[in-house]
């Protein structure tokens, strides 16, 4: 009876897995259609960075309040709702006509992501009570977002390479089914908590700040980063998001327990996975538009070439977790740090014709390696720091620093790019020959450019092309820059922050946690917790 009831456990854990896997691969699967959305939608940089972001902004800011709807109705009822509107809307997003359809879909599309992602981590704490069990659960939950990131290209350059680029949106209904399918036959449902009134101002509060941020970091390259537009909206968006602090801090039943930062471990393993993502997705959104702009990949060539971050961190995630039982936490972390500043570092070295194995690789397979090495101990140490009341809300403070960090990610790292590309090509192009058209057209994204040099005669289509590949490069140094600075600054707080955390194997023992929860729990559930309807929980 335990062995059949452990079973259901890891059965319960893949199909939360898969569910988990549907939205991440929504967070990357259109980075390689990005260059067929700039043609078929006439997208510039901007608008790219919309497409991507619209997900990420309203799956960040609606993460807290999934978290309470499934403490307050059932985390699996919850997420089978998610599920079938995440289904829905990618229907509406493959029928979009226009770029504004697309980018609202998009937010709709993040809308029902935050209602599955915080719902499958309380489920996973909920059902695995033993100490060492959890911990490898929540490693692979963890390993599972890291793959998704690689997947998602591949995925979308196959898609592109055989339908049109609806079909990326298109995909997520027969995958959707079949989490719905896996979830009703192995996922124990979880009864409802007695929860307090919800916090709408903290919610609006929290998604007014962060959206009127980003869309001042994506737009400032095309404004000016010293017009008054550009700086009201920086300054307006702190103005929101410090009013969101102070009134969580004086309210009873905050949507976000902001107290939980006041603690330095929890605090810097939040801000450590929201780093490691912010360079990530960053990354991710820069080197789809390298491999197709500058070195000519097609779609699926291009998604072909992540691959390396999903075998990586699918090796490593587990030994990570090893290595944070054996070592603890902090040690483990540091060093993905300094990993992933190591891989963003060798890509300063890549030009026009730097080649896929002597360079590209290594550096995306160090990034994976650290991102593997952050992820998971980090994961775990947030979780430790939580009340068990606090099963939603709580479990998606750990995914809000993901998608927070991801989506500033692509809003920092891509105006960055922007900001030297639309410097540079304008410098480059002017006074060349070229119509003041064509050089308005080239400034709007990369790939614009190459497409205008497409469309030139001879040497002059050779000489446009170069120019803009070059320029490109450049931006592409400056953004990397940023990313390896970052990295590097988390890699040396993590290792003065994080001092005294212990690891988990010591914590199995009944050591409290970094909380001062206690976590000598049970080795095994009961059969209601395995077999029917679990209390949501966390450690």
């Amino acid at each position: 009876m335990r062995t059949e009831r452990t079973a259901a456990r890891w059965w319960a854990l893949g199909a939360l897995s898969f569910a988990e896997l549907l939205v991440m691969i929504d967070n990357t699967i259109v980075n390689v259609a990005l260059p067929t959305l700039a043609r078929d939608l006439d997208a510039g940089i901007s608008g790219l960075q919309w497409i991507v972001d619209a997900y990420t902004l309203v799956f960040a800011g609606l993460l807290l309040t999934g978290g309470y709807l499934g403490d307050r109705f059932g985390h699996r009822r919850v997420l089978v709702t998610g599920i079938v509107g995440f289904m829905a809307v990618s229907a509406l997003a493959a029928s979009a006509q226009s770029l504004g359809q697309l980018i609202a879909a998009r937010g709709g599309l993040g809308l029902f992501a935050a209602l599955v992602f915080p719902a499958t981590l309380a489920i996973i704490t909920s059902i695995f009570v033993d100490a060492k069990e959890r911990a490898t659960a929540v490693g692979i939950w963890a390993a599972t977002s890291g793959v998704a990131v690689a997947i998602g290209p591949v995925l979308g350059g196959w898609l592109l390479e055989h339908f049109s680029w609806t079909s990326v949106f298109w995909v997520n209904v027969p995958f959707g089914m079949i989490a719905l399918a896996a979830i009703f036959a192995v996922v124990p449902g979880t009864r409802p908590l007695e929860v307090p009134r919800f916090d709408i101002a903290g919610v609006a509060l929290s998604v007014a700040g962060l959206g009127l941020l980003t869309y001042t970091l994506i737009e400032a390259p095309h404004v000016g980063w010293g017009e008054v537009r550009t700086v009201a909206g920086i300054v307006g968006a702190l103005a929101l998001l410090t009013l969101f602090v102070a009134i969580q801090l004086r309210i009873a039943h905050p949507i976000l327990d902001v107290r939980l930062f006041a603690n330095r471990h929890f605090a810097t393993a939040a801000a450590m996975i929201s780093l490691a993502f912010f360079a990530l997705f960053g990354f991710i959104f820069l080197i789809t538009q390298f491999f197709q702009a500058v070195k000519g990949y097609g779609p699926l060539a291009a998604g072909v070439r992540t691959l390396p971050f999903a075998i990586v961190m699918a090796v490593l995630s587990p030994v990570a977790m090893m290595l944070s039982h054996r070592f603890g936490a902090r040690y483990v972390a540091v060093l993905g740090a300094f990993l992933m500043s190591g891989g963003f570092a060798l890509v300063e070295l890549s030009s026009q014709d730097s080649g896929y194995w002597e360079l590209i690789i290594w550096a995306m397979s160090l990034m994976a390696a650290g991102l593997a090495f952050i992820s998971g101990p980090c994961t775990q140490l947030i979780m430790d720091a939580l009340r068990p009341e606090q099963a939603g809300a709580g479990s998606a403070v750990n995914d809000t620093t993901r998608e927070i960090g991801g989506t500033l990610g692509v809003a920092v790292l891509g105006s960055i790019l922007t900001s030297a590309y639309v410097a540079g090509i304008a410098d480059r192009l002017s006074g060349g020959g070229l119509p003041r058209e064509a050089v308005d057209v080239a400034e709007q994204s990369v790939m614009a450019g190459v497409e205008v040099a497409r469309q030139l005669p001879g040497t002059l289509g050779d000489a446009v092309q170069v120019a803009v590949q070059e320029v490109f490069m450049d931006g592409l140094h400056d953004a990397v820059w940023a990313a390896v600075a970052i990295t590097a600054a988390a890699g040396v707080a993590a290792l003065l922050l994080l001092r005294g955390t212990v690891g988990g194997h010591r914590r199995a023992a009944g050591e409290a946690g970094p909380a001062g929860v206690d976590t000598d729990i049970p080795a095994t559930a009961t059969a209601s917790e395995v077999e029917g309807e679990v209390p949501a929980r966390t450690p």
